[in-house]
């Protein structure tokens, strides 16, 4: 449960009371609670991870660093006061990246990529101990204040474990997705492309929360810094979490603090910090972080894209290179082109998640048929609606072929999804309309 267990379980009989204990304020969307089949293994004196028996061995291993984690994140930005700091594993059906639980983060199976490339996802929640958890938006007009501080946060967990390099890349592909996520909000001008949501906006409150939050939230934070400078950033934003724990904000309460505490009036002018959060788009100063591996990734992609030989594509690199390389292909491949990269490098079978979603975009792009399978498998084997909804609403907007293979599929996956991405693949197919 998201909170501390007094002590071992009471049992009379085949009837067990199990006790815990939350003595920190929190909001109630923050109180969880998980029942099942599931067994512990320590990775640390405060850290340890819980999951299924069949999982546990292989989630033990992918977040076999939670300790190195929390110690890291306490470097940048003071103490972590919830005591423990555990991760629970759900079933494939779990709607979510993760849940930032007090004490108890809720992930997805399919972060466990069998060699630690995808526990940004682990940073990210561990961050939400600081940013989200201990100083909550008040409202969720101002969800960017949880989500666009962790991503920031969870960046620099990332470059102080794993280094600058791997860092820049993830923050460069958040910069695409922040971009890509501009584009689908209706364009620069779109309100939904302000970090303070519009709470009078006439559509569903959580089409509002999407990758603005979290990436022109981060690429906010960076400009801030940029224009200070790293020490004086971290020592703020640290005495930021000291100053305001346990206690909700708002951006108005934010952008206050950050004007008294940190900012000339003169660095505020020039940062622009009241447009950042109230005026739609993304602000031509924003620090868009380069990723240095990134340039010779793009020219093999141009290469292969104008005829070039398979074996000049990064497939022993990184998980970021190659999503990057992927994602940097032209939308229009030949089935032979497609054909080659998939005896090469087996992206149709990847157990890695997000090569494999990046690869089945690419291939349902182009009807590439040998996908189809694997579109059928991906898509029935986990419910992460990051993954789901987009290749269900591409496999929609296919033509003829990708309506009919949208709606075998969904008729065997949809009861093995959580309600939360029912709902939205409901929207995306017209289910409840044709049943």
């Amino acid at each position: 449960m998201s909170g501390l267990a007094t002590g071992k379980p009471t049992c009379v009989a085949d009837r067990c009371t199990f006790q815990y204990k939350m003595d920190k304020p929190v909001a109630p969307y923050l109180i969880a609670l998980a029942v099942g089949d599931i067994a512990f293994k320590s990775t640390g004196p405060r850290t340890g991870i819980w999951a299924e028996p069949a999982t546990l061995p292989k989630a033990a291993y992918e977040f076999g660093e939670l300790e190195k984690f929390v110690a890291a994140a306490e470097g940048l930005y003071g103490p972590y006061r919830w005591g423990r700091y555990d991760v629970l594993v759900l079933p494939p059906s779990f709607p979510f990246g993760g849940m930032e639980n007090p004490t108890l983060t809720f992930a997805t199976p399919t972060a466990i990529a069998g060699d630690r490339s995808l526990v940004s996802l682990i940073a990210h929640e561990l961050a939400h101990s600081w940013s989200g958890n201990l100083v909550t938006n008040a409202t969720w007009d101002d969800f960017w204040l949880n989500e666009g501080f962790t991503s920031y946060f969870e960046n620099r967990i990332m470059e102080a474990l794993y280094g600058k390099r791997r860092a820049d890349m993830e923050a460069d592909l958040a910069w695409t997705d922040m971009l890509a996520a501009v584009k689908d909000a209706g364009g620069p001008a779109a309100k939904d492309t302000q970090l303070h949501l519009d709470p009078d906006a006439a559509r569903d409150p959580d089409d509002g929360m999407t990758q603005i939050a979290y990436d022109k939230g981060a690429a906010f934070l960076r400009t801030i810094e940029k224009q200070v400078g790293r020490a004086r950033w971290d020592a703020y934003l640290r005495s930021y979490f000291d100053r305001h724990a346990f206690q909700p904000q708002t951006s108005a309460g934010f952008l206050a603090d950050l004007k008294s505490k940190l900012l000339t009036p003169a660095e505020a002018r020039t940062i622009g910090v009241d447009a950042w959060v109230y005026q739609p788009g993304i602000p031509a100063n924003a620090v868009h972080v380069t990723s240095a591996a990134f340039p010779a990734v793009d020219a093999a992609a141009k290469a292969y894209a104008a005829g070039g030989p398979v074996s000049a594509v990064p497939g022993k690199a990184t998980t970021q290179e190659i999503t990057r390389f992927i994602t940097q292909l032209p939308r229009k491949l030949s089935a032979e082109r497609l054909n080659a990269l998939d005896d090469a490098f087996g992206w149709n079978t990847t157990g890695n998640a997000e090569i494999r979603f990046a690869w089945l975009q690419l291939a349902l792009a182009n009807h590439y048929a040998p996908a189809d399978a694997s579109a059928e498998q991906f898509l029935t084997s986990q419910g992460r609606r990051k993954f789901v909804a987009p290749l269900f609403q591409q496999l929609m907007d296919s033509g003829d072929w990708g309506h009919k293979l949208a709606m075998e599929i969904y008729g065997k996956a949809r009861p093995g999804y959580h309600a939360v991405t029912q709902v939205t693949v409901d929207r995306i197919t017209g289910w409840k309309l044709m049943n």
